[in-house]
């Protein structure tokens, strides 16, 4: 089955299941549905970033410091988060991702977009991420990464997918507001 082929849930703007879609048809009609983010440390407290293959359905070649991806049909975002995080980084044997908050992206508002929870993960172990996901990655401290998000593509800086950045700035608005 091809990832175009995913039976994934609809949601409406409050994140209830009103029908199911394959992921061919929720990209291609812009069907609001669930994905999950989940930022991977290392045992050092660096993250995680990695540059997508250019064969994505969504965001190809673009840089990420979230692993993750869409929830499956009747999958909770729990089990999504555990899934993602295993497959694309490689390993097994992950503790469950925390938590943290979710919130609607809408690329350009209009009711599109997806809803999308945020975890971290603590990743002590070797990682060997997925070859069909990810074509290169490294860990960055926090102060690297903020260096490399403040570069924009047209200053040599990376590609970043929206989404991730989406997250990522409200990772560090609400853990500045010690929320």
């Amino acid at each position: 089955m091809s990832a175009a082929d995913e039976i994934l849930d609809i949601v409406d703007e409050k994140d209830r299941v009103v029908r199911q879609a394959t992921r061919g048809e929720a990209y291609a009609k812009g069907l609001r549905h669930r994905c999950a983010f989940i930022l991977a440390r290392d045992a050092d407290d660096r993250v995680f970033v990695h540059r997508r293959t250019a064969t994505k359905l969504v965001f190809p070649s673009h840089h990420d410091m979230f692993v993750g991806g869409v929830v499956g049909a009747g999958e909770t975002y729990d089990e999504a988060a555990l899934r993602e995080a295993e497959e694309e980084l490689g390993v097994v044997g992950l503790p469950r991702p925390v938590p943290l908050f979710s919130f609607l992206y809408e690329p350009g508002g209009g009711g599109q977009g997806w809803w999308s929870r945020v975890y971290e993960v603590r990743c002590p172990l070797p990682v060997s991420p997925q070859v069909e996901e990810i074509d290169w990655h490294t860990f960055l401290t926090e102060e690297e990464l903020d260096q490399r998000l403040a570069r924009g593509a047209d200053d040599g800086g990376w590609l970043w997918t929206p989404d991730g950045v989406a997250a990522y700035e409200r990772l560090r608005a609400s853990r500045a507001s010690g929320a």
